[in-house]
């Protein structure tokens, strides 16, 4: 499939379109939809599209045929969560058990899209209250991966993954309390941001509000940086969210790696698995960094089992989440879910209390690291995506051996960390490394994420699914 179609375009390329008139927004969106229409029965990507995309993409074109664009992402497509509140629309968290009455306002990154001109698309599928990384959940069924859609895209943000990777539009909301943005994008060969912890506001409080961000995720780091600039915007709403100044986070973004000194990192905390594939995928992104000038070598910050600290956070937030609906409506929650929630229910608040100290030391041992590195290398994922039809066993110990042993501890450690592509695997599957920075410096994940994009760019997917043309 060329590239000149606007459904494959990256967000920079539509807005150029815009500028020079070689492109309206409505012929975008409607591109975009049509692809929809034909892909997305194979892959179950959204819980509900937007009648009024339409007209936003309307508005946004006389916009720009007066010359008066409204801002960043003025007439470019976007996609949110269903974990994240779309006025007019409910937020069903993937649960048979959630209200269908709609969301009276927009979550702060909503408003932020919104008051730069982003056109939304619709609500994207999530497991059930983001509980896990395989992309099925019992109210809207499996989201498959547009790469071989035998497998997940991976989650929670399954149907931003799989809408990311379809070119279902360039730019997509995902949320991570644990990997749920990193992990689709490493599977769907997207690019995906976990901001430093504050940086992009949040309201509603979910399940897992103390170690959750909201990021972007694109197919490229330049869209990404540039979805992150309109999301990562003050709202009182969320007492603890940063006090910034707006900005574009693509500045700066070409200033290269040289003369940054990368830790690779070996071991967050336990013998984290991971397979051939990620292994060559973190040596392949080693040699682009250190032949753009970085220097790299092996390093051990010393953290604690962060098995130990996630897995209590999660299962107590989950246990939770159980006690606060009536009893005999359990039984239609995720069986899964309901497995983990059992399994720490019974934790004390002295043991609580404890994996919050441990969950602070975690953060002091990167702290210390980061005196000495500037960034951290690491895989993503310890393989590639499972089956989207396997069922889910075992979830408790699958955390750490199949789903996340990569990815949590960032979420602990409150820390930046970004999921590039690397090219393709044995089995024809993207395979992505991970780069991690100092609280607060996402300008320096996007910057070496931005290197390896540009020495090894990703490609499209091509996809096969209902497309007898690709």
């Amino acid at each position: 499939m060329s590239h000149s179609d606007p459904a494959m375009m990256p967000a920079e390329a539509l807005l150029g379109h815009y500028a020079r008139r070689t492109l309206s927004p409505v012929e975008a969106l409607q591109a975009i939809t049509e692809r929809v229409a034909r892909l997305n029965p194979s892959l179950n990507a959204f819980a509900v599209l937007n009648p009024q995309a339409v007209v936003a993409a309307r508005e946004s074109e006389a916009r720009w045929n007066a010359g008066r664009p409204l801002g960043l992402l003025d007439g470019v497509p976007c996609t949110v969560k269903d974990l994240v509140d779309l006025a007019g629309f409910p937020t069903r968290r993937g649960s048979r058990l959630t209200s269908v009455e709609p969301a009276g306002e927009d979550a702060p990154m909503v408003a932020g899209l919104r008051a730069e001109g982003a056109v939304i698309l619709g609500k994207t599928t999530t497991t059930e209250f983001g509980w896990k990384s395989p992309g099925d959940c019992p109210l809207h069924g499996i989201t498959r991966n547009p790469w071989n859609t035998a497998h997940t895209p991976g989650g929670s943000s399954s149907g931003a993954g799989a809408a990311g990777a379809a070119c279902f539009g360039p730019l997509h909301i995902g949320t991570d309390a644990g990997g749920s943005i990193r992990i689709p994008a490493a599977w769907c060969g997207l690019v995906g941001l976990k901001p430093s912890f504050g940086r992009i506001p949040q309201w509603p409080a979910g399940a897992f509000a103390s170690v959750s961000c909201a990021g972007p995720m694109a197919r490229t780091v330049r869209d990404a940086a540039l979805m992150f600039s309109a999301m990562a915007r003050f709202d009182l709403r969320d007492p603890l969210c940063l006090p910034d100044d707006p900005r574009d986070w693509r500045d700066g973004i070409e200033d290269g790696v040289a003369g940054l000194r990368v830790a690779v990192l070996t071991r967050p905390g336990f013998d984290a698995p991971v397979d051939a594939d990620g292994i060559a995928a973190v040596e392949r992104a080693a040699e682009l960094l250190q032949d753009a000038g970085a220097e790299l070598e092996e390093a051990d910050p010393g953290l604690p089992d962060t098995r130990e600290i996630f897995g209590r956070v999660w299962g107590v937030a989950l246990a939770r989440l159980v006690a606060s609906y009536p009893e005999e409506q359990r039984a239609r929650l995720d069986a899964g879910l309901l497995e983990v929630a059992a399994w720490e229910k019974g934790m004390t608040a002295i043991q609580f209390m404890d994996a919050e100290a441990m969950r602070i030391a975690a953060a002091h041992a990167m702290a210390r690291l980061h005196q000495r590195y500037d960034l951290v290398l690491c895989p993503t994922v310890p393989a590639g995506p499972p089956l989207a039809d396997a069922p889910t066993e075992n979830p408790v110990e699958s955390l750490w051996t199949k789903w996340a042993p990569w990815t949590f501890a960032f979420n602990l450690t409150r820390q930046p960390a970004i999921t590039v592509p690397m090219g393709l695997g044995a089995g024809g599957l993207p395979r992505s490394v991970q780069i991690a920075a100092a609280l607060y410096r996402d300008d320096l994940v996007l910057r070496a994420a931005r290197a390896i994009e540009v020495a090894e760019p990703f490609p499209v997917a091509e996809l096969s699914v209902g497309d007898a043309s690709a």
